[in-house]
């Protein structure tokens, strides 16, 4: 099958195309290297460095002729969606209609989009929750995520164009950015094998539903070759304290770092953690990375750089 990443020189998309990569696609990736990373790339995959907001996407699809997109680039920093609501709009949502458009205009027949589960859901009234709880973002990540799943719908009920979204949970593993603001675990576990100071926002009470990247990948090649056109979390439905995450990533790394708490960030959730037993039951998938393995794993990974 001949396949187009977005996104696919960042922490899921390089591990996602890898993984395509192995199972004998054709996989070509787009992206603009502002946050992924050259060294992430598949030598196997034809790149294309661009932004997904550029009419020369039109190239690409003309070129690799793809059968079917996983769209991971992404604006991904809540924190400049929220002190920059236009750029964060402008890359999630403008530049998604410019893929969409281009998808449909090439005959693509799939595209599968990597949303947040914690983001369109903002503050939870069920735990865990399903997809089908209601969906009131508190910042203009999640906005313009919730609003590209809207545009996919119509999509695909207007231009016949087979679609599937992803709402993922807090995704962690090998590779992971541990410089941005997101992606926790990379950055605790950075800091302390090198000994540097740490601190955690607020009590540490917050939760969080943490899914390891292996597991996420085996959701999205479901999904593809299982042809679901649907809505579905991808989580563990699991709650993990940020207090609890810092106490077995300092038993991992042998850090013995003493918790300094700072100030809370403002707007943060308290809990965030997602039901996917919907994807159990519409495909062979389920969770099969525990949290200590997978700590583990990426412990493993950041002490080898």
């Amino acid at each position: 099958m001949r396949i187009l990443v977005t996104g696919g020189a960042g922490f899921i998309g390089s591990h996602l195309v890898d993984r395509l990569v192995q199972e004998g696609e054709t996989v070509s990736v787009v992206d603009n290297l502002s946050t992924g990373k050259k060294k992430n790339l598949n030598r196997a995959a034809a790149f294309y460095k661009m932004d997904i907001q550029s009419q020369s996407l039109a190239r690409v699809f003309r070129d690799a002729k793809p059968e079917a997109v996983f769209h991971l680039a992404a604006q991904m920093d809540v924190r400049r969606s929220v002190t920059d609501p236009r750029f964060d709009a402008e890359s999630n949502i403008v530049g998604m209609l410019n893929l969409l458009s281009m998808a449909v205009a090439s005959g693509c027949r799939r595209v599968i989009f990597s949303s947040s589960g914690g983001a369109v859901y903002g503050d939870q009234e069920v735990f865990p929750a399903p997809e089908t709880h209601a969906t009131h973002p508190l910042s203009p990540y999640g906005v313009s995520k919730l609003a590209g799943e809207h545009y996919l719908y119509y999509y695909q009920k207007v231009c016949g164009l087979e679609t599937t979204t992803l709402r993922y949970a807090n995704v962690y593993g090998p590779k992971q950015d541990p410089f941005g603001e997101a992606g926790v675990v990379a950055i605790f576990t950075q800091k302390m094998l090198k000994g540097e100071p740490l601190i955690i926002n607020g009590n540490g009470m917050q939760a969080r539903d943490f899914v390891f990247i292996e597991d996420v990948v085996e959701t999205n090649r479901a999904v593809l070759y299982g042809q679901l056109n649907d809505t579905f979390n991808v989580g563990t439905g699991i709650e993990t304290s940020v207090n609890d995450l810092f106490a077995s990533l300092n038993t991992l790394t042998a850090a013995a770092v003493k918790a300094t708490h700072g100030p809370e960030k403002k707007g943060e959730q308290l809990r965030s953690v997602i039901d996917p037993s919907k994807l159990a039951r519409n495909c062979d998938w389920s969770p099969r990375v525990g949290l200590q393995e997978g700590l583990a794993k990426t412990v493993e990974y950041f002490r080898g750089l």
